[in-house]
């Protein structure tokens, strides 16, 4: 990593235990937050609207100007960085001297004309989701329970960033969720609210619902992905950012060649079968999708090694051209998958095979309209008739 990238991603990541950059802070920024016994953090609600609208207008493939940062895996170029945030960073350096970039940032958000002004349907969840905390609030005490999962704490102050790591996630998923967030303290400047989070990176949720209980309502945990009988609260997953581990581009770019491979190959001219490629041994259904891999169920399905691509050098695994059958299918691994938002890129009839969790966005999908459900009790049955259906159809 050259000096100028490498000096850009410190100027944000402060992680790691009491000497982080947050801790030095924090008495200074937040004497008057830790008097508050009963502090209601409602902007909760406001970072996750503005957060899905930068998602949602990845989906609508709006072109995004960002560059992708981390480490020696993703290097961003000076001149892009100064293109599209307005960071200076000082060059022309003797050997001596320490490079250092600007704070200077907009204050404000100015948004250009024909910018959209609905919001998509999933974001009523947002007060579903939100609902246990409506009577009560948040207290302070309520979010210091959520530590005990979590992997991160996040602050936001005055358009700021401020992290608090607690503990290594799985591979590289919380430098990403966290550069996403500082990608929306830039996109809208000034319109997010001073607030703070704890989050959870693992897969599947950890607060459970007790129709019974009546106890206190539950720490306000954010992760990527829950289910119906959980409390964890849905989060953009980190893949939309890249997934440099597996070779997977932000979502901007591969969309861009997912387009371009749909293009390829109209939809009568694909094959006529359904679709998949992923790894079977995480949970046991996916090892039952594998029994419908013979001809009269009309699948065709493959098993992802992702050892032996990455010794390939991911020759086999570009998503952009895995878009050349007719029907694609999702099932879950060992909880959501973030396979899901590729698979329904694709001019293929997505068959959905029924899920027990849910991201931030499927909620607001409905069944015949954006996918085709596939029955998890009889899915070789199910893929059967549908690709049946569909060709005749």
């Amino acid at each position: 990593m050259n000096k100028e990238n490498e000096t850009y991603l410190k100027l944000f990541w402060r992680g790691g235990g009491s000497n982080s950059y947050y801790h030095r802070h924090r008495h200074h920024h937040h004497h008057k937050a830790k008097n508050k016994k009963n502090s209601i953090i409602a902007v909760a609600s406001t970072l996750i609207v503005l957060f899905c609208i930068a998602v949602a207008t990845l989906f609508a493939s709006v072109a995004w100007n960002h560059q992708w940062v981390f480490a020696d895996l993703l290097i961003a170029r000076q001149n892009r960085i100064e293109e599209e945030f307005g960071l200076r960073c000082s060059d022309n350096l003797s050997k001596n001297e320490t490079e250092t970039c600007g704070r200077e940032y907009p204050t404000s958000h100015n948004p250009g004309k024909n910018k959209p002004l609905m919001c998509p349907s999933y974001f009523t969840w947002i007060h579903e989701d939100l609902k246990p905390w409506r009577e009560t609030g948040i207290t302070r005490e309520m979010v210091e329970g959520a530590k005990r999962t979590s992997h991160f704490r996040v602050v936001i102050l005055s358009g700021k960033l401020y992290v608090d790591k607690y503990r290594q996630s799985i591979q590289t998923r919380d430098m990403f969720t966290l550069w996403g967030i500082l990608q929306l303290l830039r996109w809208y400047p000034g319109m997010v609210p001073d607030l703070e989070l704890l989050f959870d990176c693992d897969d599947r949720p950890v607060l459970p619902r007790d129709p019974n209980a009546v106890a206190p309502p539950p720490p306000p945990l954010f992760r990527y992905c829950s289910d119906h009988s959980s409390f964890d609260i849905v989060f953009p997953d980190w893949s939309f950012w890249g997934w440099a581990e597996i070779n997977i581009k932000p979502w901007r770019d591969t969309l861009r060649e997912i387009k371009q491979g749909n293009q390829k190959i109209k939809w009568k001219d694909r094959v006529p079968y359904a679709y998949w490629k992923g790894n079977p041994n995480v949970v046991s259904t996916r090892k039952d999708l594998l029994k419908c891999n013979v001809t009269e169920w009309n699948a065709r399905l493959y098993i992802q090694d992702w050892e032996q691509e990455s010794n390939e050098g991911y020759k086999s695994s570009n998503l952009g051209d895995q878009c050349r059958h007719r029907y694609k299918i999702y099932i879950e691994g060992w909880a959501w998958s973030v396979s899901e938002k590729y698979i329904l890129a694709c001019d293929s009839m997505n068959l959905y095979v029924t899920p027990k969790f849910y991201d931030f966005f499927i909620r607001g999908m409905q069944p015949l309209q954006h996918y085709w459900p596939i029955r998890d009790t009889t899915m070789c049955t199910s893929l059967k008739f549908a690709v049946e259906w569909g060709n005749n159809h």
